[in-house]
């Protein structure tokens, strides 16, 4: 029994590593499918706004509220900006608009793929003579993994206004001294690794998304299978990648 389940594992795996190597050989070769993904790009990034600027927002106040009595225990208040700016652009905006969009985007991905497969749409475009791999999953996997950046940095922009907001109605501190204080505790280091960590995880939800659905099992039962299990293996690897590209950051940090 044991030895079925590593072999069904080790399948699977083999079967990730060559759906993701078949989307980086389909992405560089014409034609290509540029209205597509236009399409899949509004999908993803502009019907996510409402409920990313609402979760941004949120954030902001909430963890601003979370900050301060611990500062204020040591005559601190001063720092919170700081404290926001790290929190929010190092770790809050990417993480949290990852695991939005895996919800959101990856759930509708895996469920649209997988009732196309059981419909046997995605055998009709092969019989026409369309290239179901490159329409159906090089836009979505190309959109998510250039709409993801944008929207983390939407998620930053939003939860700093909505951390001013806080700050301001309890410490009557100024925008400009607001944002100074924001801008003078990040570097162009905690830029660039976040814009990495939000490309990494788009590609992520995006190909995880597209491989659940493009291989979901007949009935409705597997539409539903492949839209969880999108959702839930997209986290689980935004985790690990987070922890991975954390690690090599401080290592540039401080060496």
């Amino acid at each position: 029994m044991t030895t079925r389940r590593l072999d069904r594992l080790f399948l699977e795996l083999f079967g990730i590593y060559a759906f993701t190597l078949k989307f980086f050989r389909e992405a560089f070769l014409p034609p290509y499918e540029l209205k597509e993904l236009i399409k899949q790009c509004y999908q993803v990034g502009y019907k996510s706004l409402p409920l990313i600027s609402m979760t941004g927002f949120i954030t902001g106040i909430v963890f601003t509220n979370q900050s301060r009595p611990s500062l204020a225990d040591f005559g601190a208040t001063s720092w919170l900006p700081a404290l926001i700016s790290i929190a929010i652009i190092r770790a809050l905006a990417p993480l949290v608009t990852a695991l939005i969009a895996a919800g959101k985007v990856g759930s509708n991905i895996g469920a649209e793929l997988g009732s196309m497969k059981v419909s046997e749409q995605i055998d009709a475009m092969e019989v026409s003579g369309t290239n179901p791999f490159k329409f159906l999953v090089v836009s979505r996997v190309l959109a998510t993994t250039f709409m993801i950046p944008v929207l983390t940095m939407y998620t930053a922009f939003v939860a700093l206004m909505g951390a001013y907001l806080n700050v301001h109605q309890n410490e009557l501190t100024s925008f400009a001294t607001y944002f100074n204080d924001i801008f003078e505790a990040i570097s162009f280091l905690d830029i660039f690794s976040t814009l990495i960590k939000s490309i990494v995880f788009g590609f992520t939800i995006g190909i995880t998304s597209c491989y659940t659905g493009y291989h979901s099992s007949k009935g409705t039962e597997g539409v539903g299978k492949a839209a969880n299990s999108a959702v839930v293996a997209s986290m689980f690897l935004i985790f690990i990648e987070e922890i991975l590209v954390v690690t090599i950051v401080n290592y540039l940090r401080f060496s």
